[in-house]
């Protein structure tokens, strides 16, 4: 019988612990697939980060290592700097990268460190309750903006991929996400995209996936992905916003 659906080798057996509905197991699942397809397993390094996907150095197969909260790309940057033939890269969450990791990211990336940057978004703090995070949407309600989040006291969402554009280092940011066939099609070509750039030695590369979190939005998995839809993909518009190579062959 023919095998058409698999495990990723580059994907432990362990059960994801993740809630209902998340999307990090998609995710997980689309950066092993990478990994395989590009035969880099043995010298792939991931770096987790402090959320919900703080575990995620059991479910890779490759080397990881723990970074304290926000600090993935300033472990990153030694662990490519020290080894740099490994293929190193960061999965890390919106209140992780964003906030308490905002100056280490846009660091990181105007330095050009030739490093992945794996970013999801799923615009609250997921693991420790569900509070507002740099990415919660104007008038969201969560348990830090009972009434919904106010822009003159909160300011606004960060739009990450935007910022990161700008950079002179960055390689490839782009946004993606998860909610369909299609989107999970496209994501993983950006992730495996993301990966041969710093084969190729390009810089600095994320790609930032628009993700839900069904428990702390109080949704269903069904209505978080109609909600995503509706209220997070008009703030956070998917597609590419910086691609050095697609660039370059326009010139």
């Amino acid at each position: 019988m023919a095998v058409v659906f698999s495990r990723p080798h580059a994907l432990t057996d362990a059960a994801f612990h993740y809630c209902p509905g998340c999307t990090h197991g998609i995710v997980h699942r689309l950066v092993a697939e990478a990994i395989d397809e590009l035969g880099i397993e043995d010298r792939a390094v991931g770096v987790a980060s402090v959320g919900c996907s703080v575990m995620s150095y059991d479910y890779f197969a490759c080397d990881m290592v723990q970074a304290p909260h926000g600090r993935a790309p300033a472990v990153a940057t030694g662990i490519k700097r020290a080894r740099p033939d490994d293929i190193v890269f960061t999965y890390q969450g919106d209140g992780d990268l964003a906030a308490i990791g905002t100056a280490e990211t846009v660091h990181a990336a105007t330095r050009g460190e030739n490093i992945t940057v794996i970013f999801i978004n799923n615009a609250i703090y997921g693991m420790t309750g569900g509070q507002m995070a740099p990415t919660s949407l104007p008038g969201q309600v969560t348990q830090t903006t009972p009434y919904g989040r106010d822009v003159k006291i909160a300011g606004h969402p960060i739009r990450i991929c935007e910022m990161l554009s700008t950079l002179d280092g960055v390689a490839l940011a782009q946004r993606v996400t998860v909610d369909c066939v299609k989107n999970v099609l496209t994501a993983k070509k950006a992730i495996k995209k993301a990966f041969e750039n710093q084969i190729e030695g390009r810089g600095y590369s994320i790609v930032e996936v628009v993700s839900t979190c069904p428990t702390n939005w109080g949704l269903s998995p069904i209505q978080a992905l109609d909600w995503l839809r509706d209220n997070m993909l008009p703030y956070y518009p998917l597609g590419v916003y910086k691609d050095i190579t697609k660039e370059a062959a326009e010139k």
